[in-house]
């Protein structure tokens, strides 16, 4: 069983990556082949993300400046594990895409509780089912996750993570302006994971998202 941080070092490497895309309303299928670097984000790197002015804007909801954090920036960084990911993807028809980007995740221990504004709390009460986590299961790690760059949407995104130690599973829902997403991965293996997507149509606010956009599946080797 891998714990909260093992989980990270244990994603460092190289892997590759054999994934289906299921676009439900377009009635389409997809196939990719993916190769990404990860490599684990140094403290500098971490201090960066977590004062970035640009998450204070973030779809989460309305803040007033960037996540306050209960310990010292130096301090917190320590217990906030992150990564650096550079990947290229090449889909069957030979559309190829690139991208870099940092990713950071904040347990909610490490947060202050005035950081929780009530638009995000009512917002964590509608979320889609392929994210519902037992609020109730004291092993769950819970927090913020935050990149420097969004898939779906440019610029910063924040969202919300749960991490699950008894099936070595993280999941990850973020929040766009258009949509919402739910990405799950999981080591089955010590060199093999499994990933899923589920991205739906972001609703009217108050609403649980149950319009499915899309559904996806891959296997990751580590190299």
């Amino acid at each position: 069983m891998l714990s909260f941080h093992d989980f990270f070092a244990s994603c460092s490497g190289l892997w590759m990556t054999e994934r289906t895309y299921h676009f439900v309303e377009r009635d389409e299928i997809e196939r990719s082949h993916t190769e990404f670097r990860v490599s684990v984000l140094d403290s500098a790197a971490k201090r960066q993300i977590l004062g970035d002015s640009a998450f204070s804007g973030s779809s989460l909801g309305p803040r007033s400046g960037p996540l306050t954090l209960v310990q010292e920036p130096e301090t917190a960084t320590q217990e906030c594990p992150g990564f650096a990911i550079a990947f290229d993807t090449v889909s069957e028809r030979g559309e190829r895409v690139s991208m870099q980007l940092n990713a950071l995740f904040v347990p909610d221990a490490c947060v202050a509780k005035t950081d929780d504004p009530e638009e995000l709390l009512q917002e964590m009460l509608t979320v889609p089912g392929a994210s519902a986590v037992s609020a109730t299961d004291a092993e769950v790690v819970r927090g913020y996750y935050l990149r420097d760059a969004g898939y779906s949407e440019a610029g910063a995104i924040a969202g919300r993570f749960t991490y699950q130690p008894t099936r070595q599973t993280l999941e990850m829902t973020t929040f766009y302006n258009r949509s919402i997403a739910v990405d799950q991965m999981r080591f089955v293996a010590p060199m093999v994971r499994m990933r899923t997507i589920v991205t739906y149509r972001r609703p009217a606010a108050g609403d649980i998202p149950t319009q499915i956009d899309l559904i996806g599946f891959g296997v990751e080797h580590k190299q």
